[in-house]
């Protein structure tokens, strides 16, 4: 166990320092894409504030579009990074990795299988305790555990197939089967990915210990550091990893769910 840690922390090093080193060298197009999807992002909760009143219809319209408009940017990132790991040595324009128009329907009919699977785990965690109010067992205790119970799967759900939009960018799969590669090459990775991910939310976690403290000062410095600094490295860092587990993944090209879950 000591020895899979530490070759997990080891891993998670390795793409700590590669994220950084790509980072370093291509920062102000990588944070001007971040930027853009903040922009975005904070642009259609005003619109959504200044029109709800006037016109449903008008309201959902521009929640369409913002959100298309947020996935383009998003996936733009993950491809502008895949150009920047594959050349290097070559100037990549930031308009040349815009997706093309079938990437972003796989990606959206991806997410929505996304959601569906998120949906379906907690569904099963509470069929799986509705037995348990027959028992005699108070209710609130089945409630509380079920719904413990379900956060964590939602969790470790959402952890082992959100790297589905890199296998629609990288290799071109289909929404469905991008899920299941997503499950398939984390399968064994998953304390490396989630090693990975407290490393990168460290900034945040340090930012709510401040504010608890009370020291609104440093916890704003903190804050500002995070937003331009660990944002940008984290999807570098996630797309690293992504590359990286991907290239050590043996398995089948079009796995199964079942021989994956565990």
């Amino acid at each position: 166990m000591i020895n899979y840690l530490k070759e997990s922390t080891f891993a998670v090093n390795e793409v700590i320092q590669k994220a950084w080193g790509i980072l370093k060298k291509h920062y102000f197009s990588i944070a001007t894409l971040c930027f853009l999807m903040f922009i975005t992002a904070s642009a259609s909760s005003l619109m959504a504030f200044f029109i709800k009143d006037v016109s449903k219809a008008l309201s959902v319209l521009m929640v369409i579009i913002f959100v298309f408009l947020y996935f383009t940017i998003n996936l733009s990132l993950f491809k502008y990074i895949f150009h920047l790991m594959d050349d290097e040595e070559h100037d990549v324009k930031i308009v040349d990795t815009l997706p093309t128009k079938l990437q972003i329907i796989r990606f959206l009919v991806a997410t929505l299988y996304f959601v569906g699977c998120i949906f379906g785990v907690y569904l099963v965690v509470i069929l799986v305790a509705f037995p348990f109010i027959y028992t005699g067992i108070d209710i609130e205790i089945v409630k509380n555990v079920a719904i413990s119970v379900g956060i964590i799967a939602i969790f470790i759900t959402w952890l082992r197939i959100s790297f589905f939009p890199f296998f629609i960018i990288d290799k071109g799969s289909k929404p469905f089967e991008s899920i299941k590669l997503s499950l398939a090459i984390t399968k064994g990775n998953f304390t490396k990915i989630l090693l990975l991910l407290v490393v990168l939310g460290g900034g945040y976690l340090i930012y709510l210990l401040l504010n608890y403290l009370q020291w609104p000062l440093i916890a704003f410095i903190v804050n500002i550091l995070s937003s331009f600094i660990i944002v940008p490295l984290s999807s570098v860092a996630l797309t690293v990893a992504y590359r990286k587990i991907a290239g050590e993944y043996k398995g089948d090209e079009h796995p199964d769910i079942l021989h994956n879950i565990v």
